[in-house]
């Protein structure tokens, strides 16, 4: 791997500012590396160079050999962020822990076929739903767009909240992964994955007529040929701007309207997480957003019907 001259000096020249005794003793293992990686990540080479450094010092005085493939294991780098990061804010202890396991991807272990593993939280915040009088009205906005511009504007709101499908899986999805059963309803196998994906009954006679469409075409923009356009979703809203203040279509937006929905009718939790893909704890984050029931309906839910009682 060659680097530029000034990315390798910035490397064979670091030491730390008040440098630990045992740096000399772990500088060339840091070093190489931050070298070995520097070329494919997309953080700044000092910001590796400190965060690797602080690793390696810690490994040293926990009495770990002072072998690289021991220090980016994921058990030493997570024990690190747990034990040896006491001193930093919590984000900036996150952040050190997604340098190093980005370091730990980039380099030849990878290729030991070793899976990586699930983050150690979810994200704190969601993206904010559209309210249900500005998704009405954003459903009648796009109604009114002309041609083709109506299509991917009701394609992409029936997939992702009316599917609650990610951005990757919208781009995905074509008219042969659309399937009608004989009640009506549509699901939709969403390629790589196994979930029990329905859609929204308000929203079916979208994909129903895209299921009728000749070929096997995409859903979202049909015209395209590769499934990973570039900027395919932005460049659509950039050219598709909501009239009378409404929002732009946000295909993260809509998704989480779409989990406050089902949540807001008290779907089973297990069914809203597999339909998502998403853990039971995850939907936690998305709770605060759920109105609060009224107390006739709660009242209604906790007794249940007389006839439980005899089962």
């Amino acid at each position: 791997m060659t680097l530029d001259a000034e990315t390798s000096a910035t490397i064979t020249g670091y030491r730390p500012q008040q440098a630990p005794p045992e740096w000399e003793q772990i500088a060339g293992h840091v070093r190489m590396l931050v070298a070995a990686s520097a070329d494919r990540s997309p953080y700044r080479v000092e910001r590796l160079l400190t965060a690797t450094t602080r690793l390696a010092v810690w490994c040293h005085r926990s009495g770990l050999p002072d072998d690289p493939e021991v220090w980016l294991r994921h058990e030493t780098i997570d024990a690190f962020v747990l034990t040896g990061c006491t001193d930093l804010a919590p984000s900036s202890a996150q952040t050190y822990r997604s340098w190093l396991r980005h370091m730990r991807a980039t380099l030849a272990w990878l290729e030991r076929g070793e899976q990586a593993p699930p983050p150690m939280k979810a994200p704190k915040k969601v993206s904010p739903p559209y309210s249900p009088a500005q998704l009405g009205r954003l459903r009648g906005w796009a109604e009114r767009l002309p041609g083709q511009a109506r299509t991917d504007a009701l394609s992409l709101m029936a997939l992702a909240f009316g599917c609650g499908l990610t951005s990757g899986e919208v781009a995905a999805v074509r008219t042969g992964h659309l399937r009608i059963l004989d009640c009506g309803a549509v699901v939709v196998a969403v390629p790589g994955t196994d979930r029990l994906i329905v859609c929204r009954a308000t929203w079916e006679d979208i994909l129903a007529h895209a299921a009728d469409r000749p070929g096997d075409a995409f859903i979202f923009r049909p015209r395209r040929a590769a499934r990973h356009a570039k900027n395919l979703f932005s460049s659509w809203t950039a050219r598709h701007t909501p009239t009378a203040g409404l929002p732009t279509l946000s295909v993260r937006r809509l998704r989480s309207s779409w989990i406050v929905e089902l949540l807001s009718a008290r779907i089973d939790l297990g069914v809203v997480a597999a339909a998502a893909g998403m853990s039971t704890s995850a939907l936690a984050r998305y709770q605060h957003l759920v109105p609060a029931l009224d107390q006739p309906t709660a009242v209604a839910l906790l007794r249940g019907r007389p006839d439980e009682q005899a089962r």
